[in-house]
């Protein structure tokens, strides 16, 4: 199946340049075909009561034992499931979420992010949303859908260890990008990928990196952010290379500084970002609730995928974010965001100012712009791992070393992450006198 789009120049002004999307696909994933179950499943929803169907594989809802809901939110309203809600919440649904939540985000990704492709036609790479079990399930799918073994892959390390993860099994090159406290840095990209011919890179066995994967913002585990210039600038080499972008963005919501610098969609007149969205770190990590965005040709592919794996995410879970997404609409929602911002900031703020107590003769790091991980090297010590995993423990004090976030693991490391999200200010301070103790003992 070969579909593609017209490629764009920033300007808007379509060229004779087409971006064909079967180039990115997998073999596994070109073999993909749509479920005829699914297919009925969700032309069933579609219908009319007046429709008899003798189709379904569904179970009888009336067979299980969950009656009705009613969760209380903190704020004092209710999300309530009577007994019709709680059926359907029980029951299958479609593979690429329930409709009224993907409209409410398809709005939402409108309002923050105003994509030039919402308005283009599906087969020219039209934005387009799924819903997945946490955005990890997005990512792992993604990463399937578009990575053959061999490929060259470009990402900036340190990086999610989750992300190296899905990729390594792949068989595929790990390039690392430099980057620095802003993010990836677009003279660093270039060089990269200066060992490739711009005009070559669709001739078979070019080689050239077809994908482009970046935390853009409070990166895991750095907390470095990008400014809007970097990401135009990187944006542009992903057009002269004919890449996609994974825009893996789970801490877009965590952003302590206003404005927020747009996005890779936000700028997307190709259609060639797939972002990844999460509720996880302002909603709730348990329910399992993340977003892929991007061209449907590509989304729909990734649709095919889920109908194979885990058929859908839980209705549940959707109906009961839906309800109270709903109810509090999106300012109500974005009041809610700013809230968790405000608790994040000054746990931010009370580890930078306990680093400054404890670590300033021993230590060095940038302060985060967003997230909820502070990024500390450690000086005169080559790698952290043994002092982490041996003698952290013995002074109480646990952090993570940081070769786990290395496209190598083993290679040394000076780094460590903290993460401010859990404990409490004066938990962090201790932890932090332990940790600087731990460290001059080592150095002597």
């Amino acid at each position: 199946m070969t579909e593609h789009i017209t490629h764009k120049p920033l300007g808007g002004q379509a060229t004779q340049g087409m971006m064909n999307y079967a180039r990115y696909l997998t073999a596994v994933s070109a073999a993909r075909r749509p479920s005829p179950i699914r297919i009925l499943t969700e032309l069933q929803q579609r219908s009319p009561p007046s429709l008899i169907s003798l189709a379904g594989g569904a179970p009888n809802p009336n067979t299980f034992p969950f009656h009705s809901a009613s969760i209380k939110v903190k704020n004092g309203q209710t999300v309530t499931f009577d007994e019709a809600v709680m059926k359907r919440a029980l029951q299958y649904s479609g593979s690429s979420g329930i409709p009224e939540l993907l409209s409410w985000m398809k709005n939402l990704q409108k309002s923050l992010h105003n994509p030039p492709s919402f308005s283009y036609r599906a087969e020219d790479g039209q934005m387009d949303m799924c819903v997945t079990t946490g955005s990890q399930e997005g990512l792992c799918k993604l990463f399937e859908m578009l990575v053959n073994p061999g490929d060259n892959v470009l990402l900036d390390v340190p990086t999610y260890p989750g992300t190296l993860a899905a990729l390594q099994p792949l068989g595929c090159n790990l390039i690392n990008v430099p980057s620095d406290q802003h993010g990836m840095i677009p003279a660093g990209l270039k060089e990269v990928l200066s060992q490739w011919d711009p005009s070559e890179i669709h001739k078979p066995g070019s080689g050239a990196p077809k994908i482009l994967y970046t935390i853009p913002n409070g990166g895991n585990p750095t907390g470095a952010s990008m400014t809007e210039q970097r990401k135009r600038e990187v944006y542009e080499l992903a057009r002269q290379y004919d890449m996609l972008i994974i825009e893996d963005d789970p801490y877009y919501f965590l952003q302590f500084d206003k404005p927020w610098a747009p996005t890779f969609l936000s700028m997307d007149v190709d259609g060639r970002i797939i972002r990844t969205d999460s509720f996880s770190k302002i909603l709730s990590s348990g329910l399992r609730i993340g977003f892929v965005t991007g061209p449907k040709p590509l989304v729909d592919r990734l649709v095919l995928h889920i109908q194979a794996s885990t058929m859908h995410t839980s209705t549940f879970t959707q109906l009961m974010v839906y309800q109270l997404l709903d109810s509090w609409g999106q300012e109500g929602f974005l009041r809610h965001v700013d809230g968790v911002i405000e608790f994040y900031r000054k746990q931010r703020d009370a580890m930078i100012s306990s680093a400054d107590k404890w670590l300033a003769d021993v230590a060095e790091w940038h302060a985060p712009s967003a997230g909820m991980f502070l990024w500390i090297k450690l000086k005169g010590i080559a790698d952290t791992q043994r002092l982490i995993m041996e003698k952290a423990l013995e002074k109480e004090v646990l952090l993570v070393p940081g070769g786990v976030f290395m496209i190598n693991s083993s290679d040394a490391c000076p780094y460590v992450r903290a993460a401010f999200s859990l404990s409490t200010p004066q938990q962090i301070d201790e932890a932090f006198r332990r940790l600087s103790s731990l460290i001059k003992e080592a150095l002597r």
